[in-house]
C-alpha cells in the first residue's frame, strides 16, 4: 500500500502513553521521531504493507512494527494516535 496518500489511515502523529516518544508519519512516506523534548531525533522513510510498517532512518538503521487494533506496536513500545 502506498504511503504517499494523505488519506492513508496511518498518516499522523503516534505517541506513547507517557508522551516521551512521538512518531509523525508524513504523507510523503517520511517520518520524524521526537524523544522527550528533543525534536527530530530520528528521521527517515517508512513503508506500510497491510498493517506492517518498516522504517529506515537516514543513517541506514532499520526497524519495524505492526498496527494492531488501531495501536502501533514498535520496538517494544505501544503508540496510539494523538488526538
Amino acid at each position: 500500500m502506498g504511503t504517499r496518500d494523505q488519506s492513508h489511515p496511518y498518516v499522523g502523529m503516534w505517541v506513547t502513553a507517557d508522551g516521551h516518544i512521538r512518531h509523525e508519519l508524513l504523507p510523503d512516506g517520511r517520518y520524524d521521531e521526537a524523544r522527550c523534548k528533543r525534536q527530530s531525533v530520528y528521521q527517515g522513510r517508512y513503508v506500510v504493507t497491510g498493517t506492517h510498517i518498516d522504517y529506515r532512518d537516514d543513517t541506514g538503521f532499520t526497524a519495524d512494527g505492526d498496527f494492531i487494533d488501531g495501536v502501533l506496536h514498535h520496538a517494544g513500545m505501544v503508540l496510539r494516535r494523538e488526538g
